[in-house]
């Protein structure tokens, strides 16, 4: 461990600091760096850039914590006992080698903004009560290995930020057209062919709204319609012309497009022991 990290936090309890950056500092284990979870007064820590595997279960000491960043570590797990953090607000577990997330994860109290991009996450990997995080304002699940999305979804009431960016997905929930709060829904780079009719519940096409779904394998009729532009899209996925082909379309069962992305090179799957 280096002395300026160990400066670092000694200062941080010297002046109660709310703030301490660690990012890109080389840590391996934060239970090397001494008196780090007896900062009380703590609010941010940032620990970002590093090569971090193990998550303690201390982290829960840290009982001010509202922001708490992993981004680009190694990390394979969380501990079961991180959602007891009170104060906490924002995790970013970006860019990790997480296969799932620990029972109990939904009951966080206060957690707004998750965001878990580029880990190796599915939709078997969150836990029962998952969607049960009622101050969910923001999920950020791009870059992982989704095929769908649970109908559960439709119970987050406050989310305003879906991010499905690059996953497997071959279909929408009908309930997330009771995300009524919904601001920006990224699904660009899926295996997406057509729509839920229920989706036109929601504007994402006007003001400061984001709709991001290129790279997708649309059917001919949605694909014209996003030629034309995005509101367009919503105006035909509300009509009854396409309510009911959609229908047609699920009744056929057709099966979904066949995947074209090879994720085993991911880094997220390097070095994972006993991971397949």
């Amino acid at each position: 461990m280096s002395k300026s990290v160990k400066k670092q936090v000694e200062e941080a309890r010297e002046h109660n600091s709310p703030d301490l950056d660690l990012s890109d500092r080389g840590i391996n284990r934060l239970a090397d760096i001494p008196g780090l979870f007896t900062l009380r007064n703590l609010t941010r820590l940032t620990l970002s850039h590093n090569k971090i595997d193990v998550l303690p279960p201390n982290i829960v000491e840290l009982v001010s914590l509202e922001t708490l960043n992993l981004f680009n570590n190694h990390i394979e797990e969380l501990p079961t006992n991180i959602s007891s953090m009170q104060s906490l607000k924002y995790l970013n577990v970006g860019m990790n080698r997480l296969y799932s997330l620990p029972r109990g994860f939904g009951a966080f109290p206060k957690l707004e903004v998750l965001d878990a991009t580029y880990n190796n996450l599915n939709e078997n990997s969150l836990p029962g009560n998952f969607f049960l995080l009622e101050s969910m304002r923001g999920i950020y699940f791009s870059d992982n290995d989704f095929e769908i999305i649970p109908e559960d979804v439709g119970q987050l009431s406050k989310l305003e930020v879906l991010a499905m960016r690059d996953n497997e997905l071959i279909a929408l929930p009908k309930a997330i057209g009771d995300l009524q709060k919904m601001k920006e829904l990224h699904i660009q780079g899926n295996r997406l062919t057509v729509l839920p009719p229920e989706l036109g519940k929601i504007d994402l096409f006007s003001g400061n709204t984001v709709f991001k779904a290129e790279n997708n394998p649309w059917v001919p009729p949605i694909a014209d319609q996003f030629q034309v532009g995005v509101s367009h899209v919503f105006d035909y996925i509300r009509s009854d012309t396409y309510k009911y082909l959609y229908g047609r379309h699920i009744q056929a069962g057709a099966a979904p497009p066949p995947k074209t992305n090879n994720r085993a090179k991911k880094i997220s799957r390097r070095e994972v022991w006993g991971k397949k």
